[in-house]
């Protein structure tokens, strides 16, 4: 690419017309790098800046990221960077005598970030082609005067200068004003991002101001505090993680008068009213934007409890026929707080799953036909014994926490929660009582005993999907290394958090995908190899090494694998996850060969499953959208079809075995059918505990269908007829003081802890419900 900028310019300089004794590149006033696949890295910055007479750039269609620091045009007046990935536009301060500049099509900023550049510009006049004269007057006298006096309000009312004038003491009273001074409201929310920024430099201005006056008057300050040079790594790392220097790449709309709730980039026919909806996250002209950009958060919140009064949900980023509302897009401060009464008594163990069976035969249309191989059967497939407990256990409802709302709002049934996960058992033998959950733009960290919020981790903007545990190793002075347990997390911008919850620290980020996360999976025996699925329709397998005293990480890409379809389930067979990974997809269940000693880093997959249910296919569905994916044992794989109305015991090993190295489709060698729920809303995950030989799917009514899986019900089974619960569990119908019982929404997903001590269930009306097992 530099090669590239340099022959655009030596081609640009052979075309100027100038005096030999002139430097021609001092002549250039007009240049033109436009389409040409730069990145912030590919511009020569030395060279451009010695464009001293340049007037207009052009680097619109490109890939850049930011305006590289250090570039020093003094004579630019036009400025052309649309349809790029910029994420921020504080690196143009440097450009300050800019009078006309465009930045559509980044996707990235929003309406804050239009406020901040017209700040930065002081001769900005033409944005996107339009006169801003007003709207700067405004931005740049009339709002910066507002904000002052309201800045001095809160210095006048609450701080003055330490005695004696220290900077270690200056630093507390600075951080805690401008803590104070980041409370100050003004305009709209959509602006509260701008508003922050501007507010915190008018504090240290101001603060700095009072200094200087003091020492103009004889006073001196101590500097007691450590230099930049010294000061930790990890100090640095913090703050930045705070502030507003960290910039979080989202794709957003845009527009600069109101606030429209972006869909999420999951197919989705469910219609959200109120505001115009994002069919796909993909590069295109959008109007408005409204979630703040800024860095992650972290917090400790106090116990959230029980539910409120029901309220209309959100659009899902799923394809489903559900109608909901569009909620209000603000970013929660904390989470909100409600009650719930005592769930309603669910039936006796052999009641309800004998009248769900009953309900359901109907809809069990077609025979089971178990897939045939040559030589293999299912019952001799079944060869795997499932050593688990004979009997079933007892769950009872203890929590329904709303801790994803919005702004802490107890009418937020829009925020749709979509993954939860246990964290690993810090002993080999012992359980987890944490989990963490994700949904809409914040991730939370839960103790399911006491029903409190441990960890809230927040990024306006960001619609999280899935999140994943592992646990590295940190070095420690001596060259040993302790185990930590680190989340990550991904959504809708396409970048992987990492955070460590137990030191509340979110320690950094990576770029999976210029487009939406949809799955994750860290590897069971090789803990730091990260698995991302995207909507790109493709798996990236990364390498994130382990973590230095100072969180530092480096990231490797390892294995690029092609899905053809939007990835929505991972699985590693417990046996050999390092060779094999199994991806439930939009359009079928694909298996990729992931052995790393193979040359080819970009593969195709080296077979699909296929399941006796595709052979009903009708013109609405192919019943090819594998959203539900886990193993049971080593040997058996549960897995669901969207509208199937069942679930698929099948076996690993006979369906590989049966497979001959020539054809791309391989029939799943049936162990068993599961009877479920006859819904058609899909991507309503199932999950499983191997330890006790459970597999639990919810229903689109609330309800959690229990399957205690044991050895004489494998061999029972009989071809053609299905498996009846062993217990469905009923929504607990958590109800708000004087208002009425909410009703059974779907379930998105399903965690449950290695010891089955405790399930949680995440809904699409933002309801996490912990359930708790029952001592006999």
């Amino acid at each position: 690419m530099y090669i590239r900028v340099m022959e655009k310019i030596t081609e640009k300089i052979l075309l100027e017309k100038s005096s030999p004794k002139t430097n021609k590149l001092e002549q250039i006033k007009i240049l033109n790098l436009s389409r040409m696949g730069l990145k912030s890295e590919d511009l020569p910055v030395p060279l451009l800046s010695k464009l001293c007479s340049l007037e207009q750039l052009d680097l619109s269609g490109n890939m850049l990221q930011e305006i590289p620091k250090g570039l020093h045009l003094p004579s630019l007046k036009i400025l052309n960077c649309s349809n790029n990935d910029l994420e921020d536009v504080v690196s143009l301060e440097a450009l300050r005598n800019i009078e006309e500049l465009r930045l559509e099509d980044n996707l990235y900023l929003t309406v804050n970030d239009e406020h901040k550049v017209i700040f930065l510009l002081p001769k900005l006049r033409m944005f996107n082609g339009k006169d801003i004269s007003s709207t700067a007057h405004h931005i740049r006298h009339g709002s910066t005067e507002i904000l002052g006096k309201r800045v001095i309000g809160v210095w006048e009312r609450s701080f003055s200068l330490p005695d004696p004038i220290t900077a270690q003491s200056l630093a507390a009273v600075e951080k805690r004003f401008i803590a104070a001074c980041a409370q100050i409201k003004y305009g709209p929310n959509s602006l509260s991002e701008y508003t922050k920024w501007r507010v915190e430099m008018i504090a240290k201005e101001y603060l700095k101001s009072l200094t200087c006056s003091e020492e103009e008057e004889g006073g001196k300050v101590t500097d007691t505090t450590p230099t930049k040079e010294n000061e930790t790594r990890t100090e640095r790392k913090t703050r930045d993680l705070g502030g507003n220097s960290i910039t979080s790449p989202q794709k957003r709309t845009r527009n600069n008068s109101e606030v429209a709730a972006e869909a999420s980039p999951r197919k989705s026919s469910r219609l959200a009213s109120a505001a115009p909806v994002e069919a796909s996250p993909r590069k295109s002209t959008r109007v408005t934007s409204t979630p703040q950009k800024a860095g992650p958060i972290m917090s400790s919140p106090r116990k959230h409890t029980r539910m409120t009064n029901a309220g209309t949900p959100e659009g899902s980023p799923r394809k489903s026929s559900r109608l909901e509302n569009a909620g209000k897009t603000e970013s929660p401060r904390k989470a909100a707080k409600s009650v719930i009464s005592t769930p309603t008594s669910r039936p006796a163990k052999d009641e309800t799953p004998r009248k769900t069976a009953k309900d359901q035969t109907t809809s069990q249309q077609s025979k089971l036909k178990t897939a045939k191989t040559e030589n293999n059967t299912p019952r001799k497939t079944a060869s795997a014994k499932l050593k688990v407990p004979q009997e079933p256990v007892s769950l009872q409802p203890v929590h329904v926490l709303q801790c994803h709302s919005r702004q802490d709002s107890p009418e937020d049934f829009s925020t749709q929660l979509w993954a939860c996960a246990f964290e690993p058992p810090r002993e080999c033998s012992g359980g987890s009582r944490t989990v963490a959950t994700c949904g809409g733009e914040t991730l939370c960290v839960i103790d399911c005993e006491s029903g409190h919020v441990l960890k809230k981790y927040k990024v306006p903007g960001e619609e999280f999907f899935s999140i994943a545990w592992s646990t590295v190793l940190m070095s420690r002075t001596g060259g040993s290394g302790r185990p930590c347990n680190i989340l990550a997390a991904g959504g809708k911008r396409g970048l992987v958090k990492l955070i460590h919850p137990r030191v509340n620290l979110a320690f950094g980020e990576f770029r999976a995908s210029r487009r939406a996360i949809s799955i994750m999976r860290f590897s069971p025996r090789s803990a730091s190899f990260l698995f991302t699925g995207t909507y790109e329709n493709k798996i990236f397998l990364w390498d994130i090494g382990g973590l230095d005293r100072d969180y530092n990480f480096k990231i490797s890409k390892l294995l690029v694998l092609e899905t053809g379809s939007t990835p929505l389930h991972l699985s590693l067979p417990p046996s050999s996850p390092d060779t094999h990974l199994l991806s439930g997809c939009d359009d079928g269940l694909y298996i990729f060969n992931t052995e790393l000693s193979k040359n080819t880093q970009k593969r195709n997959e080296e077979m699909e499953i296929v399941f006796p249910v595709y052979k009903k296919k009708d013109k609405k569905n192919t019943y090819r959208t594998i959203d539900g994916l886990s193993f049971l044992s080593d040997d058996i794989v549960a897995s669901k079809s969207h509208m199937q109305g069942s679930i698929y015991l099948w076996s690993w090993r006979a369906t590989r075995a049966s497979w001959n190295g020539r054809k791309k489709e391989v029939a799943a060698v049936v162990l068993a059918e599961l009877q479920w729920s006859s819904t058609d809303i899909p991507y309503l995950s199932l999950s499983t505990c191997p330890g006790y030989g459970y597999v639990v799917c919810g229903d689109e009514q609330g309800r959690l269908w229990m399957y205690h899986i044991t050895d004489t019900m494998m061999e029972n089974f009989k071809s053609g007829k299905t498996i009846s619960a062993t217990e469905v569990l009923e929504w607990p119908s958590p109800v708000r003081a004087g208002m009425g019982a909410l009703e059974g929404p779907s379930i998105n997903s399903i965690a449950m802890d290695p010891e089955l001590h405790y399930l949680v269930a995440l809904t699409d009306k933002n309801m996490a419900v912990v359930w708790k097992r029952e001592s006999r």
